[in-house]
């Protein structure tokens, strides 16, 4: 998808779109959307080097759908379209598949 490459433990992540409705069919503005606080992995790094120069290897995959925190990350674009990089550290949890 991307020919960006992470470095270290960093993660590339493509948010999931903010919701247009509410649950109750309520059309929701621009202004009032909640940041999204899931999406999905597109790129990885090779994982870190620990201090005694052991490699630990990166837990999530490409592909891999996650919860990170609402201000999580550096975003960036990147052929029009926004992306987030962050630590693995900040992902809190891998989703299930729809």
């Amino acid at each position: 998808m991307t020919a960006m490459k992470p470095l270290a433990d960093r993660v590339v992540v493509k948010p999931s779109l903010a919701e247009e409705k509410t649950k109750g069919g309520i059309i929701v503005p621009d202004t009032a959307k909640e940041k999204p606080v899931w999406g999905e992995v597109i790129a990885v790094g090779p994982g870190r080097i620990s201090d005694d120069g052991k490699s630990i290897p990166m837990e999530v995959k490409v592909g891999d759908r996650v919860l990170y925190g609402k201000y999580s990350g550096t975003e960036v674009t990147l052929d029009n379209e926004e992306l987030l990089i962050m630590r693995e550290s900040d992902i809190f949890a891998i989703m299930p598949k729809k």
